[in-house]
């Protein structure tokens, strides 16, 4: 049986840059699904026991955890006056393979929406399509 080679759309690659505007982090409610590893990283670089981290931050929906959100929608990490991830460096892997994301570069129009949404995309550091496939396998969204 022949093997599909069609290469994605997005093969020659595409650019990013983050502003670190906030955007990815704000807006429509969602979820950020957190590993373990990542829940004891975060609650490490806030000086918290993981205990108080996930009862602060992170809520369960059935099997897994999310970090919560304000009503609003917006990250609980998000600091609302600064726009910047309380937890940068130990941010969690969803949020550092953004925008290279299953959902934001499955088609053309996805990727032009992603860009109107996210100042960065579109602009920048010329991504390969190596690079992004890297991101985009690390984790699923």
């Amino acid at each position: 049986m022949p093997r599909n080679t069609q290469r994605p759309w997005y093969h020659e690659g595409l650019r990013f840059e983050c502003t670190q505007c906030g955007a990815c982090c704000s807006g429509d409610p969602g979820y950020v699904w957190v590993e373990q590893n990542e829940i004891d990283a975060m609650a490490d670089a806030m000086n918290l026991s993981v205990d108080e981290f996930e009862s602060q931050f992170v809520r369960r929906v059935g099997a897994q955890k999310s970090l919560r959100e304000y009503p609003d929608g917006d990250c609980i990490l998000l600091d609302p006056q600064q726009r910047t991830c309380l937890v940068y460096q130990a941010r969690p892997i969803q949020c550092r393979t953004w925008p290279f994301w299953d959902s934001t570069i499955e088609t053309e129009k996805a990727w032009r929406e992603t860009c109107q949404e996210c100042p960065g995309a579109g602009k920048g550091k010329l991504y390969t399509f190596d690079e992004i496939e890297v991101q985009r396998k690390q984790k699923r969204v």
